[in-house]
């Protein structure tokens, strides 16, 4: 009892030493590795907790058995190990840094915003009637709803258009004998960017084998941006849709067209929310404005 009690005291003088600052400090080392965990993915980062284990475990006993020369070699990767994981984890990393710096409040006027929103509507009509026609002929298709990120890279892999989205065009540009049908086509702001795009193909080792490079291309894009991207199968004509890294198979055009709703349009709530939120903070709206000029500039 007094050796718990003597424990007890020793942790109590511990947490009276940490200052505020300390407690702030631990804050966010715990936010940040929650994001990087998040980020990565928690089968990689678990595949990365044991490998460099397996390595201090090594370094460990290669120092206790005197073994000098692989303790030396792994002494100089260990001052090396962090532009390792830099080189490594690059998309991630990169991907972060995109999603923070495109981050943005929507547009605090509402009649533009009550635009757009028609805009996306009309586009989500006209991409379930393609999608409709093309299932039932098994054309092959692949749409990138760009969101908050932009995907000005992807685009340049292509050949811009910039054109207003309906079925027709969308079921010429994917007819099997056009030249740009193999590719994907970009939407932004409900208005087709660019087809003919190369998206990056997913390396996750778990997809199923039955999924082609269309399926495996789009399921990458959502990995790597937080995109909506929508794929018709040239086999089977089943419609699917990719959202942040999770396919889901064999939609109907109900399905898919509340699906893509729920995803491109906010609903009236988060627009409230969002209003309340800039009311609140004056400086966020000018940040908002600036952000917002900003995008303008890019288009």
């Amino acid at each position: 009892m007094d050796v718990v009690t003597m424990v007890l005291e020793g942790v109590l003088r511990y947490v009276r030493t940490i200052a505020l600052t300390d407690w702030l400090d631990i804050v966010l080392m715990a936010f940040i590795l929650y994001r990087a965990l998040k980020l990565v993915g928690v089968s990689r980062a678990a595949n990365l907790g044991r490998g460099v284990l397996i390595f201090l475990g090594v370094l460990l006993l290669s120092y206790v058995l005197r073994l000098n020369s692989i303790n030396y070699i792994l002494r100089n990767i260990v001052t090396t190990g962090v532009i390792a994981l830099i080189v490594i984890f690059q998309p991630e990393i990169r991907r972060l840094l995109e999603q923070v710096g495109s981050s943005k409040l929507g547009s605090i006027n509402p009649f533009a915003h009550a635009q757009q929103t028609s805009v996306i509507e009309t586009t989500i009509a006209q991409t379930v009637d393609a999608c409709a026609e093309m299932s039932v002929s098994h054309t092959g298709m692949l749409m990138v709803f760009e969101r908050n990120l932009k995907l000005d890279d992807i685009a340049r892999t292509g050949t811009i258009v910039d054109a207003q989205v309906s079925s027709q065009l969308l079921k010429n540009i994917f007819f099997v004998k056009a030249a740009m049908h193999d590719g994907a086509v970009i939407i932004r702001d409900g208005r087709l960017l660019a087809a003919g795009c190369i998206l990056p193909l997913s390396h996750n080792v778990n997809i199923s084998r039955d999924l082609g490079t269309r399926h495996r291309a789009g399921i990458g894009m959502s990995e790597n941006s937080d995109a909506v991207v929508v794929i018709v199968s040239e086999e089977t004509g089943a419609i699917s849709v990719a959202i942040r890294g999770m396919l889901k198979r064999h939609l109907t055009a109900q399905t898919l067209e509340k699906l893509l709703t729920n995803e491109l349009i906010p609903s009236a709530d988060e627009d409230e929310a969002a209003e309340r939120f800039r009311l609140r903070w004056p400086w966020q709206r000018k940040n908002g404005k600036e952000a917002d000029g900003n995008a303008d500039e890019q288009r």
